[in-house]
């Protein structure tokens, strides 16, 4: 029986992985600050075996059969549409849900505040919502509305953040990024444009979720394993934030003027110390090395005007495999608990041919 289930969860991986190169073929809108050519970045799914967790199935999680055409879809956005990344997997969304042919597509903001987005899921199931896909603000405190979710047997499938709850029973699934191997990777990026030697400062993320955890675990054990040679001089949070990476950067040049090189945990963060280095009369991508992730477009342009020095990606547009994830549960078929993204890295090499596929 165990046998024959983790077949099928494997089986599903590659079906997912199927359904998002098909995917890959379609346009989204482009804007100055998100969107770009989504054939040439849309999420893939990792090998199979990359995805993790014995399998959820609709009958094990006890939800009715639905058609997403005759359904009401909840999406519960946790923060401002101020950040690329945010604005680019909204749309992806909204666009899919448009492509499947959702009945009705109910999305809220949680704006940044957890208390919001409790209420904003109990709201959606209020107005009937039979489906949701919830990207958590926090790993933490979400409990409220999972229950309330749960109580109506409506499925949550969460992305970009998981919730430190029990899968195929308060959710589905986890859809996104291994957010440890990107700060490894983003590590080895910053070992190879520094030669492995220097002071390195990271910007860290918001507090309360597993990706600023994991992309700091990330990057601090490959740095302390393979470039004993680079310090890490200062650990400070600048909350995803563009205005508050800006700000930490001042008081970091200030206080730990022989900073050599930056790591930030996402390009937002990236671009403001970009912004404080070049007002102190500093040549960030020189004086100082860069290196963030996300692979927002105006992150991948500093690195085609040689003021950064790589990213790695983390795909916000989760509408495709969000949605084939969902077709596949209603249709029996087992989910992996963890379904793992696979994201590219930009640097000096590929940044100017890839700016188009950024977001």
């Amino acid at each position: 029986m165990m046998i024959q289930r983790r077949s099928r969860t494997l089986a599903v991986a590659c079906v997912l992985a199927t359904a998002l190169a098909a995917a890959g073929c379609a346009k989204s809108e482009t804007s100055d600050n998100a969107g770009g050519d989504s054939g040439q970045a849309a999420q893939e799914a990792k090998t199979p075996d990359s995805s993790s967790g014995s399998g959820c199935e609709l009958e094990m999680y006890g939800a009715p059969e639905l058609d997403l055409k005759d359904a009401v879809v909840g999406f519960s956005q946790s923060e401002k549409e101020a950040n690329p990344f945010r604005i680019a997997e909204t749309r992806s969304i909204k666009d899919e849900a448009k492509k499947v042919g959702v009945k009705k597509l109910l999305t809220t903001n949680a704006q940044s505040q957890l208390s919001k987005q409790i209420s904003d899921i109990q709201d959606m199931l209020s107005q009937g919502a039979q489906f949701l896909i919830v990207a958590p603000l926090n790993s933490d405190g979400l409990e409220p509305a999972l229950k309330a979710a749960a109580a109506k047997k409506v499925p949550v499938l969460t992305i970009d953040r998981k919730v430190n709850s029990t899968a195929c029973k308060d959710y589905v699934a986890f859809l996104g990024s291994d957010f440890v191997e990107q700060g490894k990777r983003a590590a080895d990026a910053m070992i190879k444009t520094t030669g492995g030697k220097g002071k390195v400062a990271i910007l860290l993320g918001a507090s309360g979720n597993n990706v600023t955890t994991d992309r700091t675990k990330g990057f601090v054990d490959q740095i302390e394993a393979k470039a004993p040679g680079l310090e890490i001089v200062a650990q400070q949070t600048g909350e995803f934030a563009r205005d508050k990476g800006q700000q930490v950067m001042e008081q970091l040049i200030q206080s730990k003027p022989d900073i050599t090189a930056v790591y930030a945990e996402n390009d937002e963060m990236g671009l403001g110390a970009v912004t404080a280095l070049k007002a102190a009369g500093k040549k960030p991508g020189k004086d100082v090395k860069i290196v963030s992730v996300d692979g927002t477009r105006n992150a991948v342009q500093a690195l085609v005007n040689g003021e950064y020095n790589a990213v790695i990606e983390s795909n916000p547009r989760f509408g495709p495999l969000a949605f084939a994830t969902a077709q596949k549960f209603y249709a029996g078929e087992a989910i992996p608990e963890n379904v793992i993204i696979a994201d590219r890295a930009y640097d000096e090499s590929n940044a100017e041919e890839s700016l188009g596929g950024a977001y």
